[in-house]
């Protein structure tokens, strides 16, 4: 009887070692390039890098693998098993069913391609789910699976999959850099060993993809717990204060070059609202990527973050939120302060809950006593946010002779999260993340009047205890005690011919046109 000799299969890129290049089986790896046509010639490639012998398949999703492997005749396995499968999320639950209709899989190479993007919609538990499963295919039946996974926004599968690393054996992506490209390895597990947070330059050209003759020799990269990445705005037009500073034009610019940072501080510069989002995308894929060595800062350079902001690049994973009215000196020491710090706080892997987190209440402006009441008990039994963080609720009784119901088209809420309602004659404001400290800047922003002379009694409530107690009577109250609003559908603006400036209310001057008497002439 031969011996079985275990075969032993390589991702197709030439000139890297065997830690991060080999595949045995009873393995799934998984592997993220920016663009489909990379995705195509990683597929070509690695099919050609197998030996002659080898059991290799090819599954194409969406498309004709006939029109998409191109087979080497002088190198590369003998025979290839092509298939296709839909362009779908079933497709996938159903691929290990159908490839043992058709092949047994002992001691093969499996290879997926998926379409461009096709991942980005399935649910995080249902991909996770997914990998799990196809680890436990691939181990029973002794055989190899690899992934590639083209898409412009693969960070997000990226940051997912990190922690499955029991159900994967290697995570990397293959990043498009203009002139070359960036084999940047989250973990890579096999016989040689497990390697991880990598980065080598990778060339592609006619004769294939290889690792650039500039790569050391090492593998663990150096230390770079002294370099600073650094978007220019922040130093204010100082130059770089030491030869490990790199000041970089923008925030995209500072993330590309962070991606490859292991210890180094990392300082972005906020000027507007607009810039939030992207910003904690950023930061979210820097520390969940990069790890907790990395010092990340945001120095704010005019007066735009909200609470509810700097509590999002926080939980992204921010060390420390410069705050605008900070000097430069007093920046420095606070770059300074965070220096060989280690980030230990919890980061969700899914971006979508820090932003559910801080901007949990879409409504805005007047609704009904059931959906207030609602709405804001939603925001009090959310786990996700700060205690005694939540917001604000205040009660205001109009003035005598004022109904409510005229009191309400004063008020006119200009952030998502504030919502309003009436009844009991009464109106009820809660204003979303909203300080009590605030509260009184905050009303001058949504009434055109003072609120001394429109309201004769306010009660206030910021603390969570409070709030749910008071929201439990509320709901308590009877559908024929709530009180509609007047049928207008002009603004303030309109009613009082007012504007609002930014800071105040004020009012406008408005021409008028005595008209002519019609019974009397000019003389």
């Amino acid at each position: 009887m031969r011996d079985t000799v275990e075969p032993i299969f390589s991702i197709g890129i030439q000139s890297l070692w065997d830690e991060v290049s080999q595949m045995p089986a009873g393995g799934v790896w998984w592997l993220n390039t920016d663009r489909y046509q990379d995705a195509v010639s990683l597929l070509n490639h690695t099919l050609t890098a197998q030996n002659k012998e080898a059991a290799v398949a090819a599954v194409v999703m969406g498309e004709n693998p006939k029109k998409i492997v191109k087979l080497n005749p002088d190198r590369g396995p003998e025979k290839i098993r092509l298939f296709s499968m839909p362009n779908d999320e079933n497709g996938l639950y159903s691929l290990g069913r159908d490839l043992l209709c058709t092949i047994e899989p002992a001691h093969s190479l499996f290879i997926l391609l998926c379409s461009d993007n096709a991942l980005q919609n399935i649910t995080p538990n249902k991909l996770r789910g997914w990998v799990a499963q196809m680890q436990r295919w691939v181990q029973y039946h002794h055989c190899t699976l690899l992934i590639i996974n083209p898409g412009n926004n693969t960070d997000t599968q990226l940051s997912l999959l990190l922690s499955e690393y029991r159900s994967l054996s290697g995570l990397a992506s293959v990043r498009f850099q203009g002139d070359n490209y960036l084999f940047d390895i989250a973990f890579w597990c096999n016989d040689k060993g497990v390697s991880a947070r990598q980065q080598l330059p990778v060339i592609q050209d006619d004769n294939g993809w290889r690792v650039s003759q500039e790569v050391e020799a090492v593998v663990q990269p150096r230390s770079d717990e002294k370099d600073v990445l650094c978007n220019i705005a922040v130093l204010e037009g100082a130059p770089p204060l030491s030869e490990y500073w790199t000041l970089l034009d923008t925030n995209d610019a500072v993330f590309n070059a962070a991606r490859t940072a292991q210890a180094a501080t990392i300082i972005f510069t906020v000027a507007q609202n607009a810039q939030i989002e992207q910003l904690a995308t950023y930061i979210h894929t820097l520390r969940r990527q990069r790890g907790s060595a990395l010092k990340i800062i945001v120095r704010e350079n005019t007066a735009s973050l909200r609470a509810t902001d700097e509590r999002l690049l926080l939980g992204c994973g921010a060390n420390i939120v410069v705050p605008w009215n900070a000097p430069l000196s007093r920046c420095l020491t606070l770059i300074e302060s965070v220096q060989r710090q280690l980030f230990n706080r919890h980061v969700p892997e899914d971006i979508a809950t820090l932003l559910s987190m801080t901007q949990p209440l879409k409504l805005r402006g007047f609704q009904k006593w059931d959906v207030f009441c609602e709405a804001v008990h939603n925001m009090m039994t959310n786990p996700l946010l700060p205690a005694d963080g939540r917001g604000v609720m205040v009660a205001l009784r109009p003035a005598p002779g004022l109904r409510v119901e005229q009191a309400v088209t004063l008020c006119r809420p200009n952030r998502t999260g504030d919502i309003v309602t009436i009844g009991e004659n009464r109106l009820v404001l809660f204003l979303s993340f909203c300080r009590i400290n605030d509260l009184d800047t905050a009303l001058n922003h949504i009434f055109p009047l003072p609120t001394g002379d429109v309201f004769s009694n306010r009660m206030v409530w910021f603390e969570d205890k409070q709030i749910t107690s008071e929201i439990l009577q509320m709901r308590a109250v009877k559908p024929e005690r709530w009180t509609t609003p007047l049928p207008i559908t002009t603004g303030p603006e309109k009613v009082m011919n007012v504007e609002h400036d930014g800071r105040s209310w004020r009012r406008i001057p408005e021409a008028i046109r005595l008209a002519e008497s019609h019974g009397e002439q000019a003389s």
